[in-house]
């Protein structure tokens, strides 16, 4: 099975640590490690979790160290965070979660993990997010909770 490549938001890092996010955040990140995910740790991702509890900033060392992808920032990547923000898809005050979504679109992600409801794991913002990629020449985005990746996971597991 080709590993899916997960952009990872910062929210699923601290997902192993909250009680109510931890047993699908857990087992996503041990997925990762087993290599049936590939995850893509932006530049944003690393400055968002910077000022991390130690907890989150060794999970995240832990994940790049175990082989993650890193996705350093682009001129690219801010030309489409700022088209987003233009077509209303978010606001200025949430730069960084279209950042999150541009980075993930430009590096092809098969899907971007976070359990922000608000802004990302809304299928109102993902159509949003999806108009302006079409637009602008860029394929579709996807974005899941990892509970919702896990299923998927065990669909396929299944199925092989």
């Amino acid at each position: 099975m080709v590993p899916l490549r997960a952009y990872l938001d910062a929210s699923v890092l601290g997902g192993p640590f909250d009680p109510e996010f931890e047993n699908p955040s857990t087992e996503l990140i041990d997925a990762i490690l087993a290599g049936e995910v590939a995850a893509l740790l932006s530049d944003t991702l690393l400055v968002e979790t910077g000022q991390a509890p130690e907890r989150v900033r060794e999970l995240v060392r832990k994940l790049l160290r175990a082989g993650s992808e890193a996705l350093p920032l682009s001129a690219e990547a801010f030309a489409l965070r700022n088209a987003y923000l233009a077509a209303g898809v978010l606001t200025r005050k949430s730069a960084d979660d279209a950042l999150h979504v541009a980075q993930a679109t430009i590096a092809r992600a098969d899907i971007v993990v976070s359990w922000n409801f608000r802004h990302l794991v809304n299928p109102v913002r993902v159509r949003l997010f999806n108009g302006v990629n079409v637009a602008r020449g860029y394929g579709l985005v996807v974005i899941m909770t990892p509970f919702e990746v896990i299923r998927v996971l065990k669909e396929m597991r299944d199925e092989a």
